[in-house]
């Protein structure tokens, strides 16, 4: 079973907050940048800066000799994890609603769950946490309001939103390749991928977009805090969260991250908070640990000591 401690809290936590903000930032860098232009930026800068770190620490990568698999793996990651999610909201988000694309994103969590319990050991998929990733899911989803499934009336609104889930089936999938990768370097791992992403989004960028456009001072700080917090710390974060506490948890992220967007959001730009804010926030917060109730439990002390743990004060005793 996997240990869930309090520094995987933590972290999940501030993950949520870095993504929650990132939407933000985003609204500000498209101001002055195209979107598959932004995409691009953001994962070569990403991958520079993780890069530049990875081989100032030896640059090492798998701690032994991969086989083939793993290497196709790895390359699989780098267009589920960066480079296809980026591209497929940059362009779903042009013909649905705002509300869809955040529930679309909320619903990895529900795709995880399934996955993670045919392809990941240990993690099995329980009636407590199935209900509580529901109660969790029911909770954005009044977050969100009526606009999450309303039509906007755009031509292509039914491939939009095929490209939004898309994108969260492309998270998804890839949560659960990184939990089966073999022992490897959590930054050189996160350095690989975003090149990967930027191999493949950058000639596209070139063949959507045309030449790069020019950009102020304001849209190159806002892409410059894209590429090296929500995209390249971030990710290292991810990578860590999930190869020690795995993938269901890290999916916990998807149910913080519309809370944050809409608090930042009201913080920020004045917008206005939604008036079932509560009963959202308490209905995420119940899911979140009805669904992790085993963890918590064992966080705050409040279960039986773990056989290693019991072995191991008895050898004391002798």
């Amino acid at each position: 079973m996997t240990e869930i401690t309090g520094r995987h809290w933590l972290m999940v936590a501030i993950l949520g907050l870095t993504w929650g903000g990132t939407f933000l930032v985003i609204e500000i860098a498209l101001r002055g940048i195209t979107p598959f232009w932004l995409a691009a930026a953001r994962i070569t800068l990403g991958a520079l800066f993780t890069t530049a770190i990875w081989q100032f620490r030896g640059g090492k990568l798998f701690s032994a000799p991969p086989a083939p698999s793993n290497k196709i793996a790895l390359c699989a990651l780098g267009l589920l994890s960066s480079a296809l999610p980026f591209i497929l909201l940059n362009w779903g988000q042009q013909y649905v609603t705002s509300g869809f694309a955040g529930v679309s994103m909320a619903s990895v969590a529900l795709i995880v769950l399934p996955l993670a319990h045919f392809f990941v050991p240990g993690e099995r998929l329980t009636w407590r946490r199935a209900l509580g990733f529901i109660i969790g899911f029911v909770g954005v989803g009044i977050l969100i309001g009526g606009q999450a499934f309303s039509s906007n009336g755009a031509e292509l609104e039914l491939f939009g939103r095929i490209a939004c889930m898309s994108a969260a089936c492309c998270y998804a999938f890839s949560s659960i390749l990184i939990r089966r990768m073999p022992k490897i370097d959590p930054i050189g791992m996160t350095a690989v991928l975003l090149i990967i992403g930027a191999m493949v989004v950058i000639p596209l960028a070139l063949f959507v977009e045309g030449l790069p456009p020019l950009v102020d001072r304001q849209t190159l700080i806002a892409t410059a805090f894209l590429g090296l917090i929500p995209t390249a710390a971030a990710s290292i974060l991810r990578v860590s969260v999930v190869r020690s506490a795995g993938p269901v948890f890290m999916s916990l992220v998807s149910y913080q991250v519309p809370v944050w967007s809409v608090l930042l959001g009201t913080l920020f730009l004045a917008e206005p908070l939604p008036s079932a804010m509560v009963w959202a926030l308490a209905l995420i917060l119940c899911g979140m640990g009805f669904s992790q109730y085993g963890a918590l439990m064992r966080l705050f002390g409040r279960t039986q000591p773990t056989a290693s743990v019991t072995q191991h004060i008895k050898r004391k005793s002798l």
